[in-house]
């Protein structure tokens, strides 16, 4: 009981969490969690998240986000379209998640989106913060932005996968 407590209290907001950092990271550990067999979707809409392909394709989607982050001309996480797609990818996130638990995918969403716009706004804030107050570069604090998403997002799917 308490475990599931943590999962859904826990857990499954801060993959959304960490798709407010980075879109697709939690969507990619997500899917090499689900393609190992630790999270199951058997039989659930949202089994094509358990494929090979699926788990390679949303990996190299995050590497490349993990690269373009760093460009100068990236849009600002906080824009509005930027904004939009880690919405929805929380939610989605959020929803995957709550389907392998045999949960609410409606509660997984509403948790993914709101861990979603936790990370966005909240990770914009401290990276900025970081830059300015203690003078250290952006691609530096984007680093470690990336690695704790990484981090953040394999602890969560260890939660969720008990």
């Amino acid at each position: 009981m308490a475990m599931a407590i943590l999962t859904w209290l826990i857990a499954v907001p801060l993959l959304g969490l960490v798709t407010g950092m980075r879109s697709m990271t939690a969507l990619a550990v997500l899917c090499w969690f689900a393609y190992r067999g630790d999270l199951s979707l058997d039989g659930t809409w949202a089994s094509w998240a358990a494929k090979l392909v699926t788990a390679i394709i949303f990996t190299v989607l995050a590497l490349g986000e993990f690269v373009a982050d760093k460009l100068p001309k990236t849009p600002n996480r906080t824009a509005p379209g930027p904004l939009l797609v880690r919405v929805v990818i929380g939610g989605l996130v959020g929803a995957i998640a709550a389907a392998g638990l045999n949960g609410s995918e409606f509660e997984g969403t509403i948790l993914g989106v709101g861990g979603a716009l936790i990370g966005t706004f909240g990770g914009f804030l401290v990276r900025r913060e970081l830059v300015l107050r203690l003078g250290w570069k952006d691609w530096l604090v984007a680093l470690l932005e990336d690695a704790s998403a990484i981090l953040c997002a394999v602890l969560a799917m260890g939660i969720v996968t008990g």
